[in-house]
């Protein structure tokens, strides 16, 4: 256990970042543990089954096979013993590292970290609470903790010759918010990619935790550097949509229409919708979350109208 971990106060529950979340970016200076043609990268599922047949129709329907990979938060809603245990054995038909919310699952003791989201200050103190809440109960239910201990914080990956580092949260903590749109466009932001790029010898990031998507590629002085968010799997990610999204790396254009994306290198880079069946997903989560619980305050009105968030915000 951590020392700040060991004495977090219970107010600190979901904003802090406990130190076990942190890694330097040299640990991605490695070699890859995938190689594949065309992968995807799935982020924060949060329990969602109709995302995740979506997933899974979309790789069938590729022409080439396809390497899925769950980059964290892949429950969050199915707080519910037989959902939870549908999430569980669809994960493990893929490749998976853990997220925020798996990692405060698996834990044998509570650390007060709360849900581990460690979220900036200009988040609301309501949603921190709801989600410390929401992670309450899906300890309730797990029966998996063992296994998701050994998930991974982080992968390597080859797509063609580019090397992809498929994170949760940035390229320094399992939880880090640097991957976010804004922090992506701000100048004090620059320098640190650039040491990013030099330890890492990365060429790609994939990542999710900030749950809004986001694709940047930046020129640095140490090499290229590109950073795709895919936001969220299983909840919308635009105004007036229900979409989720996920990322396409892969060395084929895709058969799938992508929402945006680019070229680099040979290897295309796209973020591709999932219209999942919304209103069997409602009817499950409205059954486990109904008006008055903390998903449904957090949550409802971003699964029904989306988040305000633009293509033009995620993409330029």
């Amino acid at each position: 256990m951590s020392a700040l971990a060991a004495v977090a106060p219970r107010e600190s529950a979901g904003r802090i970042c406990p130190a076990d979340y942190r890694y330097p970016p040299s640990v991605f200076d490695r070699t890859p543990e995938l190689a594949a043609e065309v992968l995807y990268v799935v982020g924060g599922l949060y329990g969602n089954l109709e995302a995740l047949k979506k997933v899974e129709w979309l790789a069938c329907r590729e022409r080439t096979p396809v390497t899925i990979v769950f980059n964290g938060d892949f429950h969050w809603f199915d707080a519910e013993p037989d959902w939870f245990a549908a999430i569980e054995k669809g994960a493990a038909h893929h490749h998976a590292i853990r997220g925020n919310v798996e990692t405060e699952i698996a834990r044998a003791d509570d650390i007060g970290a709360g849900c581990g989201c460690a979220y900036p200050a200009d988040v609301d103190d309501g949603i921190v609470m709801r989600s410390n809440e929401m992670l309450r109960d899906l300890r309730s239910v797990a029966h998996s903790r063992e296994a998701l201990a050994a998930l991974p914080m982080h992968l390597v990956a080859r797509v063609s010759d580019l090397r992809i580092g498929i994170v949760h949260g940035d390229a320094a903590s399992l939880a880090g918010w640097r991957f976010a749109h804004d922090a992506l466009d701000g100048a004090n932001n620059a320098r640190w990619l650039n040491e990013v790029r030099r330890a890492s010898s990365i060429d790609l990031f994939a990542s999710t935790h900030t749950c809004l998507a986001a694709l940047r590629d930046f020129a640095l002085p140490d090499g290229r550097l590109t950073v795709i968010n895919n936001g969220a799997a299983g909840v919308a990610n635009f105004c007036h949509s229900h979409a989720g999204l996920i990322t396409r790396i892969a060395t084929t254009p895709s058969p799938h229409p992508p929402l945006y994306g680019m070229g680099r290198d040979g290897v295309f880079v796209d973020a591709l919708p999932l219209d999942f069946d919304l209103g069997a997903f409602m009817k499950r989560f409205l059954a486990r979350w109904p008006e008055g619980s903390a998903a449904h305050a957090s949550y409802f009105r971003r699964i029904t109208s989306g988040p305000d968030h633009s293509l033009a915000r995620a993409f330029r």
